[in-house]
């Protein structure tokens, strides 16, 4: 009985530790995408579509965009200088992220008082 109560706790404590580190990583990967939202918008919602908005694109298309951008095989104006400093594994974080975002309108700014 010690024995099944003992592997009960390990399985909680285990699944409580994955989903601290599920939402670590969400967290994580928003924040690394937060980066691009002062040209691609909130979420990556672009205004106008000028850069382009990010929100809804394909993870794939957009993990190979930001590598080649980070390794000189894409020109770019400014994306090459932002893209530099990342690794393969947060370049994913943030294509995943903004391939999660549901495409759409960016919000207009608020009115200045």
């Amino acid at each position: 009985m010690n024995k099944v109560r003992t592997l009960l706790a390990i399985v909680l404590v285990g699944g409580s530790a994955w989903q601290s580190a599920s939402a670590a990583d969400a967290n994580y990967a928003r924040n690394l995408a937060a980066t691009c939202f002062t040209c691609h918008g909130t979420d990556g919602r672009s205004v106008n579509g000028v850069p382009p908005s990010l929100a809804g694109q394909n993870r794939d298309y957009l993990l190979k965009q930001l590598q080649e951008f980070r390794d000189g095989k894409r020109p770019a104006t400014i994306m090459h200088q932002h893209a530099k400093g990342y690794t393969d594994a947060q370049l994913s974080l943030i294509a995943g992220y903004f391939a999660a975002v549901t495409p759409g309108r960016a919000a207009p700014a608020p009115a200045a008082r």
